[in-house]
């Protein structure tokens, strides 16, 4: 029985490890996040808190987030072998992170707006009722940092030497949305002791601004990976050491190079050499890169030059 090769152009398009213990502890964390999320949302519009309205929108930020680290990482595992994404389906999770971002520049600044018409025309606010429901959100956060830190530390039992980025940026969101519910309940507790209606809106701004602030970074980083960004990164100066320096017996010098990431810590490059090394093969290049574990795939070009230019 004549056994039938794979075509040539077959390889491997799984650049992070399996990860079922962050899948499932991101899509719960999603869940509870949505329910506190709602809860505040309505409460800081039933009892008229700027605050706890803005940390509704916050936590939503937070949602939208922990929901596609979620879905990445199903996605990821569903077209895993899918022929069809050359650099496996990583960026699903950045597409649709940039695009979170950008709504929620335009709830950030929706926020603004309505702080500041509060503070022009304040309301009454239902104090007591307000800080119960914050303080009910504070809790789920630090409920949800556990669940996240259980996850965290199954993979870090699994792979000692790996970290998940984006299972620590949901844990990171996790501790942030916890810092907004805090404020907002010093916001409320001000108003209610001391008469301070001004500083539920004034906090319901700095909500808004670290809403803002968020996104902004969030661009940013989705960005820099959408737009292959990546050729400031120091796994660039490693490929360099390494083909011009280090694995070659003369002159050799890398004239065409392409470093984009394919992963969370995954790069994959492209590059074109010439040497006057007549021993210098694609493979021994291979070889030597191999010993960075971040650089998953390369395609290498020689070519063998009898006069080089030192």
């Amino acid at each position: 029985m004549q056994t039938r090769n794979p075509p040539p152009y077959s390889h491997n398009r799984v650049f992070d490890e399996d990860r079922h213990a962050a899948e499932r502890g991101t899509r719960a964390v999603m869940w509870i996040t949505v329910a506190m999320m709602v809860l505040e949302i309505i409460s800081g519009w039933w009892f008229n808190s700027m605050a706890l309205l803005a940390d509704g929108w916050h936590m939503s930020s937070h949602a939208v987030a922990i929901g596609l680290s979620s879905f990445a990482y199903a996605a990821a595992r569903h077209y895993a072998q899918d022929s069809r994404f050359t650099f496996g389906t990583w960026k699903i999770e950045v597409l649709s992170g940039f695009t979170s971002a950008i709504f929620l520049l335009g709830i950030a600044v929706m926020m603004v707006f309505s702080s500041v018409e509060r503070i022009f025309s304040p309301q009454p606010i239902h104090y007591l009722e307000a800080m119960i429901v914050a303080a009910i959100g504070l809790a789920v956060n630090v409920i949800c940092a556990i669940i996240l830190g259980r996850a965290h530390d199954h993979q870090h039992d699994e792979h000692p030497h790996h970290h998940d980025l984006n299972l620590k940026s949901a844990y990171v969101h996790v501790i942030t949305d916890a810092a907004t519910s805090v404020l907002a309940i010093i916001a409320l507790a001000g108003g209610w002791i001391y008469g301070w209606s001004w500083l539920d809106p004034a906090i319901g701004i700095v909500g808004a601004v670290l809403v803002a602030i968020w996104s902004k970074n969030l661009i940013i980083s989705t960005g820099t990976v959408l737009l292959d960004r990546e050729m400031d990164h120091p796994v660039v100066d490693k490929i360099r050491k390494v083909v011009e320096s280090g694995v070659a017996t003369a002159n050799t010098l890398i004239t065409d190079l392409h470093v984009w990431r394919v992963g969370t810590r995954a790069y994959s490059c492209a590059l074109s050499v010439d040497t006057n090394d007549k021993t210098l093969t694609p493979r021994r290049v291979h070889k030597q890169l191999a010993q960075y574990e971040e650089i998953v795939h390369a395609t290498i070009e020689i070519h063998h030059v009898d006069n080089m230019e030192d």
